[in-house]
């Protein structure tokens, strides 16, 4: 019962924060209307919260020990409940993502400490299933979003995505007060502040989430913002780096690094996300753009992928508890590239079911990956130094996300210009198959009653279809050959218990 109890108090403002960064998506247009901003303005609701929450989470470790770990996750959701509340007051967008910020410093410290403290709470032997709990409230966050929020705001108002976090958090605040308690590790200590440290993890990261944002928008180095935002992050987090290493007290404990596992383990955590977030962000743009679903039959698609990852992800569990751990993560990288090649396949043909099934293949194999990943990358870190971890952890998970969506939005432009160049080479009146097309193209055109409409107009909106189309399917490739590569990591890996020397200082 008292496990029971934490498990509720820790994932249930977890979930809350997790919905939170999806959930403003679907009511973008509803703000920039009520509060008469531009779009531009609007997406800064959601991506002031994302650069909080980047900022907070590798931090989250030091501060808990600075304040004492109880103390500053209920101090955490109870910013992020209050900044709840002044995010749907809003009187304007300026406003708005100032209270955005405030409930990303409130919400990064979430996810990090519900995974320590878990993984605390269960002995080393049933790691996989507290990581099972974790992953499952973890994926089911982005799954509720969307719904939740596109619900919320046409039954109700856009306000309201924020108002209902409120209840949520004062229940999470007493089901925290009532259930956990400090180790004496994880109490309060007195140690000085590393202000140093603080302020160059703030501008990198600051800048790096902001190049990542608007990179592509702005055409990247071709950029004076863009080339000088990435330079400040360069020269921020490469000081940082050196910085962190040979203080005494890091803000981030970079010496976590010396343990291979957690070494691998991060860098398999970042490529995947890279992979995974990707992928959700390519699907529904080519659901919608090229094969003319509604947002709600893009869902549709989509969901079922998220309930594979809900499902899969408790045996995956019990897989790692009996300890086969490295069979069910290369297990599933097998599976998350034989997805990633079916969807490579994708045509402009393709039924709903064909555009179904590798998504819910991707799901169970991101099931079978994640958390066998989770479980080796922690296995040799003392409780003590936990909350560093996860917050290291869960920050280049986010960032692998943030690179995910960065590359596609990228890869999609550039080679659908590059298939266009190809294509057009064969669209002249001295090709036979063209002169053909155009003669074809007319007589539809005629037979339908639009012969005012140019054949050549036609056959171009085609290839821009084709051409878009292929650049999908190189995106998709190239997450095949990731997850290949990623392939043999999983048995470098070793399998261990938590052991306080593996990691001296």
């Amino acid at each position: 019962m008292k496990r029971a109890l934490v498990v509720l108090a820790v994932m249930l403002p977890t979930l809350v924060e997790i919905i939170d960064t999806s959930v403003v998506t679907v009511a973008l247009d509803h703000i920039r209307g009520s509060l008469s901003a531009g779009l531009d303005e609007a997406t800064w609701a959601v991506t002031s919260y994302l650069v909080a929450n980047a900022i907070v989470i590798p931090i989250t470790g030091w501060l808990s020990r600075f304040f004492g770990r109880k103390l500053y996750l209920v101090s955490s959701v109870a910013v992020f409940t209050i900044s709840s509340f002044l995010c749907g007051s809003a009187w304007s967008v300026g406003s708005l993502v100032f209270f955005r910020v405030i409930q990303g410093l409130g919400g990064g410290a979430l996810q990090p400490l519900s995974q320590s403290i878990l993984l605390e709470s269960f002995p080393p032997a049933k790691h996989g299933a507290a990581m099972a709990i974790f992953g499952v409230g973890v994926m089911f966050g982005p799954i509720v979003g969307p719904l939740l929020g596109g619900w919320v705001t046409d039954n109700w108002s856009w306000p309201w995505i924020f108002y209902i976090n409120i209840p949520i958090g004062i229940v999470s605040i007493l089901l925290i007060l009532l259930a956990i308690e400090d180790p004496p590790y994880a109490r309060r200590m007195r140690m000085p502040i590393d202000a140093v440290g603080i302020a160059l993890l703030a501008v990198g990261v600051g800048a790096l989430q902001f190049v990542l944002d608007k990179g592509q928008r702005e055409d990247w180095f071709s950029s004076s913002l863009i080339v000088g935002f990435s330079i400040v992050a360069a020269v921020f987090l490469g000081t940082l780096v050196i910085w962190e290493w040979y203080e005494r007290n890091p803000v981030v404990d970079l010496r976590l690094f010396r343990d291979p596992n957690y070494a691998l383990g991060n860098l398999v955590m970042f490529v995947a996300f890279l992979n995974l977030f990707g992928s959700i962000v390519l699907l529904p743009i080519f659901l919608q753009n090229l094969m003319g679903y509604t947002a709600f039959l893009a869902g549709v698609v989509l969901a079922p992928g998220g309930l594979a990852t809900m499902l899969t992800m408790p045996a995956a569990g019990r897989i790692v508890d009996r300890g086969h751990a490295k069979w069910s993560m290369a297990g599933g990288m097998l599976v998350c590239a034989l997805a990633s090649y079916q969807m490579s396949r994708f045509n402009l043909e393709a039924d709903f079911w064909s555009l179904m099934l590798p998504r819910i293949i991707l799901g169970a194999g991101i099931g079978f990956l994640f958390i066998p990943l989770m479980t080796l990358s922690m296995s040799h870190i003392p409780n003590e130094r936990m909350s560093s971890a996860t917050a290291i952890f869960n920050f280049l998970r986010n960032i692998g996300g943030s690179v995910g969506v960065a590359y596609v939005t990228t890869i999609l432009a550039r080679r659908a210009q590059f298939h266009q160049n190809r294509l057009v080479d064969h669209l002249s009146p001295l090709d036979r198959g063209y002169r053909m097309a155009v003669d074809r193209a007319g007589q539809l055109l005629h037979l339908r009653g639009v012969g005012d409409l140019p054949p050549d107009a036609l056959i171009h909106g085609e290839l821009l279809r084709q051409s878009s189309m292929l650049s999908f399917n190189d995106a998709f490739f190239t997450f095949v050959i990731l997850f290949l590569l990623l392939f043999p990591l999983a048995f470098v890996m070793k399998k261990g218990v938590p052991r306080p020397a593996a990691l001296a200082h």
